[in-house]
């Protein structure tokens, strides 16, 4: 009994192995095969940053759009052509090349609806264009007006500055004579390292950034290390301007504070428009490190309180009379 169980077991075991040796053919998710056209489309991807049901805002006044195919539109025949306005929402159906067309050999189908669909040039559409989503969006209107909106700001600044020096004699104002709190002037050195880790992207690789103007997210961690750097650096931003906020209003009156909070941004502004712009010429990077240098020396050299009132715990930057209870501290 003992000897056919064995043999049971061992033919058992041969049967199993046998079957196990034989593998069904299947169809996988890891044996896909793309077709030309599909290979197209992602190398067309790659290099453009969008495809087929990609949805863009249109930012220009309008954009005309060619009914027809863009092989029939030739200049012996008139086009019918469909027109969208301002703030329309156009989804990509369709991307081919004219490799004969001497404008622009990219041609895109877009549509606002069902009614409203046609053609035109990549160089044309992407001019009247920008990408549906509100970070994009953002980035588009703020690199086109940042200039003049800061510069009208700094000036206006500039002037309440003036006169509250004026009228007052003590106005305060960051770097010069600051509150006993770090957190302005962390502020404006992130903004200015900011703005030079931006201008870098731009210089050495342009390509990501266009990637991330097309897919921007607020994930640090979802994208290459130097964009998720740069995203984490605009955090950084948001929360130093947000505890320097809260600083300002401890420590100051409303009057003054408000001034304060304007001399802040003017700085900032001013920071930003400088660094990114002589970062693009490679001289922001000195700059830089002297800009921090001269913001550290002044922040510890005069504007840090080395002491604190014995009576109400007040801090001092000098030993004396404290201005908060009237105490002498030796």
């Amino acid at each position: 009994m003992r000897t056919k169980t064995r043999i049971l077991m061992l033919l058992a075991g041969a049967l199993l192995l046998l079957q196990s040796c034989y593998r069904r053919e299947s169809p996988t998710p890891d044996g896909w095969i793309p077709t030309e056209a599909q290979m197209d489309s992602i190398s067309f991807y790659t290099t453009h940053h969008y495809s087929q049901n990609y949805n863009f805002v249109v930012v220009a006044d309008s954009l005309q759009l060619v009914v027809q195919q863009p092989f029939e539109n030739t200049s012996a025949k008139v086009s019918d052509t469909v027109t969208v306005r301002r703030e329309d929402r156009l989804v990509v159906a369709d991307i081919i090349t004219l490799p004969t067309d001497t404008i622009d050999s990219v041609w895109v189908q877009v549509a606002r609806d069902e009614l409203t669909i046609g053609w035109t040039r990549e160089t044309f559409l992407l001019k009247a264009v920008a990408p549906d989503n509100p970070i994009s969006r953002f980035i588009d209107d703020f690199s086109d007006t940042h200039l003049l909106i800061m510069l009208a700001f700094v000036v206006l600044c500039l002037a309440l500055y003036v006169v509250s020096r004026l009228y007052r004699h003590n106005a305060r104002i960051v770097h010069f004579r600051d509150i006993d709190s770090f957190y302005p002037t962390m502020l404006a050195l992130l903004v200015s390292a900011s703005a030079v880790f931006y201008s870098t992207i731009q210089l050495v690789d342009p390509e990501s950034w266009r990637h991330f103007y097309y897919h921007p997210t607020l994930n640090p961690f979802s994208v290459p290390l130097h964009l998720g750097l740069f995203v984490t650096s605009v955090w950084a931003i948001l929360i130093v301007a947000i505890a320097a906020f809260y600083d300002i209003l401890r420590m100051l009156p409303a009057g003054q504070a408000v001034l304060y909070l304007l001399g802040l941004l003017a700085v900032c502004s001013v920071d930003y428009v400088v660094f990114s712009v002589l970062t693009l010429y490679y001289i922001g990077y000195p700059l830089l490190v002297a800009y921090v240098y001269f913001a550290l020396r002044q922040y510890f050299r005069h504007n840090r309180a080395h002491y604190v009132c014995g009576n109400c715990g007040h801090t001092l930057h000098r030993k004396g009379v404290c201005p908060h209870c009237g105490v002498e501290n030796i």
